[in-house]
């Protein structure tokens, strides 16, 4: 299996924002989204604000395989759907690091939608 680096969850977890796109059934990759990303130890997750239901969270979730770009990373990655064991973790680490926005929009990425909705970012 492979890990990030010390470098990689640092330059990746510090990024304002993340580039993600997932792949289709073909391999092609999809358009990127522009979302924001969060580093809890040594692992990164994603949110889709929209819950499930989002394009593309539909289009990770048909192959659960993608490339992200952010901190100057670019790297092939598996989503893997989680469970609500880390939500409460991840919540804290979206309130840490977006603070300085709205409170409304902090609370959007924490819904029960957006919890549903969360992947972990493995290496490829």
């Amino acid at each position: 299996m492979t890990t990030w680096t010390s470098g990689e969850l640092t330059r990746i977890g510090d990024a304002e924002e993340l580039q993600i796109s997932s792949r289709r059934q073909d391999g092609t990759l999809r358009p990127s989204r522009t979302i924001w990303v969060v580093r809890v130890g040594d692992a990164l997750y994603v949110r889709s604000v929209y819950g499930r239901a989002s394009a593309w969270f539909k289009g990770a979730q048909a192959v659960h395989a993608g490339r992200i770009h952010a901190g100057g990373v670019e790297k092939d990655v598996d989503f893997v759907e989680m469970d609500d064991s880390v939500n409460d973790a991840i919540d804290g680490a979206y309130r840490t690091k977006y603070r300085r926005y709205a409170a409304s929009i902090i609370e959007s990425i924490m819904s029960v939608e957006a919890r549903a909705a969360t992947l972990k970012l493995t290496p490829r």
